[in-house]
């Protein structure tokens, strides 16, 4: 009864305007469309197409499934599916073989139909409109009509400063064209937010890590804070690489292990990964220029002077690998994952869709999928041995993996054949390694340097390529505002979000290359924007007229990621690691003495950790556009009651000497230990009320049990909202 009071009571005077901003419904629905575009349309394109399909000989049983309303409408039997209830569909019932069988060839793997149980019962989302197959004039045609009219296939262009009626607001280019914005909706930004608020904020944000207690008292008792010199001392921080790095290693789908296993073979398992991490640790802190960052990731290899680089290659070499390796249809599976992790994470477009047919909405045809494929089918991955003393199999790969960096290297150039509808038995034209058509150049021909890898990553990494640098700065702007200003990152086509603020996209982007391509400018001149530098308190009028903060008249409440609120608590228990680097923890992120940065734990795509499940880490078996954040019971019952929450609280407890004998210290009173207790767990002083709640509390408590009535307090402010957001 002690732990439900005091979480009832002084958790919501904690919690106070931190609730959770939800997710843009945008994201959720471009998350069930990509699970339609993965799981289902390729099976539906294989297996069904041939006789339900609008250039089928004839339409069987009236059901068409090549189109979303018609799908939904079903055939001459009724409606094909109950969108929400998946054992009330006959498209389940055909597919576990009961009053149809479907396809008659043979019944789908039962993975399979548990992938279309699985999206009907979310809903049934299908993208598709009611157009029939466009024909190959029409794919040209809307290429160039990409290339001419889509703005995300526009060189980004220099912009100029809009002109704003509180001209002396901004302090830097980005605060001209968000106030611009701002007053043509009539909206007024919101105050500055204080010091102590701004420090908290400034340190998660550039090193995923709470400011140092000595930096929060300094505020408090000089309150002032420079603001630039923090900024710099943070960006020069070996911090600083290990939080940008965190953000890296979703997008190129870190892990150290595979999603299957076979008995105890751990041949295909990467134990060695960690140095591709490091590597990520250190060219975020050596601010290596975005351009090169991106061709080293590519083709270190075939780079003059990068031989002490080669380590960079473990953005393809730990990517998934698949067992039967030697099957074409298990290798075709293993490209795709190649070719969606480098164009939706490099540039925000979503290529592997054209596996199996043209793009439905981007001017991508199955001939470019292909195209851009036979670069990986040209690269073979490749466990290069970490020394001269390692053992080497007859190819030159080290005989063990742990004696190995896996990366990749050059294979036999190989020019694919189309596989017509993504089947591997149905061979067509053989297209030639090259870039995409819709960004190239008329001069443009096919790669001709061994696998094409260099060719790739210089075609990706030029100024001239109008998607890179936008999808990158968009990928920071989000990470540091809390929203990207395009919502879909991954995803710059035409089922993708516009940009909320076009021209300053552009003049971002622009800038950024401009700079070197430099990470730490485009970080430094973001943070040091008047925007960045709003309180998360809007006007009321400006919350009822953009309730979602489209336009930026306050900052966003940001919520933690899990490694960060995991290094939080163990900062606060004293006990975080200064480690950087090195092999990755073999023990549990649940393990109350592991007490480095979680960054450092060991990421498996077989079975990710279950703390970093439930505060919702990604999949690492696939590139994460962008974290999701639930909100959930098993969250809050997580922290009421795991080992790993009560072991933090007994640290923080003994930290601060409250349990100590029967009474505090005679130089401590129990209001000096509350203040002291807030500034060092949420980096403010309690305000009145606060303390006066505290106090109320454990004076209560006090005389039943004063070890449980400081526990209890500790935990209630550790497992309260503040802590786990940043305002």
């Amino acid at each position: 009864m002690v732990r439900i009071a005091v979480f009832s009571v002084l958790g919501t005077c904690l919690t106070t305007l931190h609730a959770a901003e939800s997710q843009p419904a945008a994201n959720l629905d471009a998350a069930k469309v990509e699970f339609f575009e993965k799981k289902i349309r390729p099976v539906l394109v294989e297996h069904c197409y041939e006789c339900h399909a609008a250039d089928s000989e004839a339409i069987q049983g009236g059901l068409r499934v090549d189109d979303g309303p018609a799908f939904r409408a079903g055939g001459d039997s009724g409606p094909a599916f109950a969108p929400d209830h998946p054992d009330e569909s006959l498209l389940i019932s055909a597919l576990e073989y009961q009053d149809f069988e479907m396809p008659p060839a043979g019944k789908l793997d039962e993975q399979v139909i548990q992938n279309f149980r699985t999206w009907i019962a979310d809903g049934a989302v299908d993208p598709r409109t009611p157009k029939d197959p466009a024909s190959s004039a029409e794919v040209t045609e809307r290429k160039v009509n990409f290339k001419t009219n889509f703005w995300a296939f526009q060189n980004p262009q220099p912009q100029a400063r809009p002109s704003v009626a509180a001209s002396a607001w901004p302090s830097n280019f980005i605060d001209y064209f968000v106030l611009a914005q701002m007053e043509r909706q009539g909206l007024t930004p919101a105050p500055p937010i204080d010091d102590v608020g701004f420090l908290r904020r400034l340190s998660f944000d550039l090193t995923g890590l709470p400011p140092a207690e000595e930096d929060v008292r300094r505020v408090i008792e000089s309150d002032a804070l420079d603001r630039t010199e923090l900024t710099e001392r943070l960006l020069a921080s070996v911090r600083f690489g290990e939080r940008w790095a965190r953000m890296w290693m979703d997008i190129a789908r870190y892990a150290e292990d595979q999603a299957h296993i076979v008995g105890d073979d751990k041949s295909l398992f990467f134990p060695n990964a960690y140095l591709y991490r490091d590597w990520l640790i250190d060219a975020f802190n050596r601010d290596v220029p975005y351009d090169q960052f991106i061709r080293l990731q590519l083709a270190a290899d075939l780079l003059p002077d990068a031989e002490d680089q080669l380590v960079a290659l473990g953005f393809i070499g730990v990517g998934p690998k698949y067992y039967n390796r030697g099957r074409l249809d298990v290798k075709a599976d293993e490209w795709e994952d190649r070719v969606d992790t480098v164009t939706r994470g490099l540039m925000g477009l979503t290529v592997a869709c054209a596996r199996c047919h043209d793009h439905k909405y981007d001017p991508i045809s199955t001939e470019d999928y292909y195209a851009f494929a036979g670069v990986f089918a040209s690269t073979k991955m490749f466990n290069r041995p970490l020394n001269d003393d390692v053992k080497t199999k007859g190819d030159g790969q080290a005989e063990s993996p742990s004696d190995a960096m896996h990366v990749v290297r050059e294979g036999d150039a190989t020019d694919l054949n189309v596989f017509i509808r993504g089947n591997v038995d149905r061979k067509g034209p053989v297209v030639s390694r090259r870039f995409l058509t819709v960004l190239s150049r008329d001069e443009d021909t096919s790669f001709s340097q061994g696998s094409g890898r260099k060719e790739l990553a210089e075609r990706i990494a030029c100024r001239d390529n109008p998607l890179t640098a936008r999808v990158f700065v968009n990928r920071v702007w989000g990470e540091l505002i809390g929203q990207p200003l395009v919502a879909s990152p991954s995803n710059f086509g035409k089922t993708g979000s516009a940009p909320t603020h076009p021209e300053l996209l552009d003049e971002l982007a622009v800038q950024f290359m401009d700079h070197g391509w430099s990470v730490k400018w485009l970080v430094r001149t973001i943070v040091q924007s008047s925007v960045y530098g709003q309180s998360s308190v809007g006007a009321e009028d400006a919350v009822r007229i953009d309730p979602g903060n489209q336009f930026l008249a306050r900052m966003h409440r940001k919520r933690l990621s899990v490694e960060a609120w995991r290094d939080a608590l163990v900062t606060a228990s004293g006990t975080l690691s200064d480690q950087v680097g090195g092999p990755s923890e073999a023990i549990d992120a649940l393990d109350a003495d592991q007490v480095r940065r979680t960054l450092y734990g060991h990421i498996s795509r077989f079975q990710l950790n279950s703390m970093l499940v439930l505060f919702d880490h990604p999949d690492a078996n696939v590139h994460a556009a962008i974290r999701n954040e639930t909100t959930t019971p098993l969250q809050k019952l997580f922290l009421m009651n795991s080992d790993f929450m009560q072991r933090q609280v007994d640290l923080v407890t003994r930290r601060h000497a409250l349990c100590e004998g029967d009474a505090l210290s005679d130089a401590v009173s129990t209001q000096q230990a509350i203040e002291q207790l807030y500034v060092s767990l949420l980096s403010r002083c309690p305000t009145p009320d606060e303390v006066t709640l505290g106090m109320s509390f454990l004076n209560a408590e006090a005389n039943v049990d004063r070890h449980v009535a400081w526990t209890e307090y500790v935990h209630a402010i550790l497992s309260s909202s503040e802590f786990m957001f940043v305002d």
